[in-house]
């Protein structure tokens, strides 16, 4: 259970201030978005390091129970995928991108799910 609170501590915060950020500043996101989408070594760097985030979670945090804990676990996994598919195909996530970038709405849309997500993590983590 503490691996499970200090992973929702860790990533609760950070969650929260992207969120607003991107909420905050919707042009400037979608403008630094674009960029680097444009840069592969970037978005190379960029994958290995949401990667390795994901696997330092999922190593240290691969629990499968009926309660909160499995979130964590499941946004270690998913991490890990993004990471692995962002050094792997590139491609596939341009095209996605880019389609997402084209409506201002989006950007809106993410920032929310960060902020919300960043939300539920601080109160899973801090509230235990």
């Amino acid at each position: 259970m503490q691996t499970s609170i200090f992973i929702a501590r860790l990533i609760g915060p950070v969650m929260i201030v992207a969120g607003l950020s991107v909420l905050l500043n919707r042009q400037g996101f979608a403008a630094m978005a674009k960029d680097f989408l444009a840069n592969r070594g970037l978005m190379f760097l960029g994958g290995l390091m949401v990667m390795l985030a994901g696997l330092a979670i999922v190593l240290t945090h691969n629990i499968w129970t009926a309660d909160w804990r499995v979130i964590v676990t499941l946004f270690g996994w998913l991490l890990t995928f993004a990471g692995a598919i962002r050094i792997l195909e590139p491609p596939f996530l341009y095209a996605g991108a880019r389609a997402v970038l084209r409506r201002p709405a989006m950007a809106t849309l993410a920032g929310a799910i960060w902020l919300a997500l960043g939300a539920i993590f601080c109160l899973l983590g801090y509230l235990h």
